[in-house]
């Protein structure tokens, strides 16, 4: 069976939305099965938990070991509307995620490929299928209205 990436990032999405109207950076995950069913979701919530570890990647594979009843997450694939950062793609990795699938690359602290390749790092003993840029245009407008709409009302120092 194939998966259906772009509805899985839609999914994804409604979570970043999610994360934006409760004041959090809008970055959604979800993490699906072989088959394409969605066993987690999650949104940054490093704010309302006052965790810097509760990035959206973090939170969707505490579910999924919840759910699964295992650390491993061998076989899932895991999709974020941006490219995990280095702690995220660490995760990832321990996880044994087989699939990383993302939205927008993120040119300062992305380590799927932008700034970092920790989720491809060659001597590391899990290698993750990497897919990005789906729905990148949509996932990258998010961030970008986010921070805008927070410059403007003087909450975002500009140089964020």
């Amino acid at each position: 069976m194939k998966i259906d990436y772009k509805y899985l990032m839609e999914e994804a999405i409604r979570e970043a939305y999610k994360a934006w109207e409760e004041g959090e950076v809008p970055v959604g995950a979800v993490l699906a099965e072989e088959n394409g069913e969605i066993i987690a979701r999650a949104h940054n919530k490093v704010i309302a938990l006052n965790d810097p570890t509760a990035h959206a990647e973090i939170l969707v594979l505490r579910e999924g070991g919840k759910k699964k009843e295992n650390y491993r997450l061998n076989g899932m694939t895991l999709v974020v509307t941006i490219e995990p950062c280095p702690m995220c793609a660490g995760a990832v990795i321990n996880a044994r995620i087989k699939r990383l699938v993302f939205g927008a690359d993120d040119p300062k602290t992305g380590a799927a490929g932008s700034i970092y390749n920790i989720a491809k790092g060659e001597k590391l003993n899990h290698r993750i299928e990497i897919i990005s840029g789906i729905l990148k245009d949509r996932c990258s407008s998010i961030l970008k209205e986010f921070f805008e709409t927070k410059r403007k009302k003087g909450e975002v120092p500009k140089w964020s």
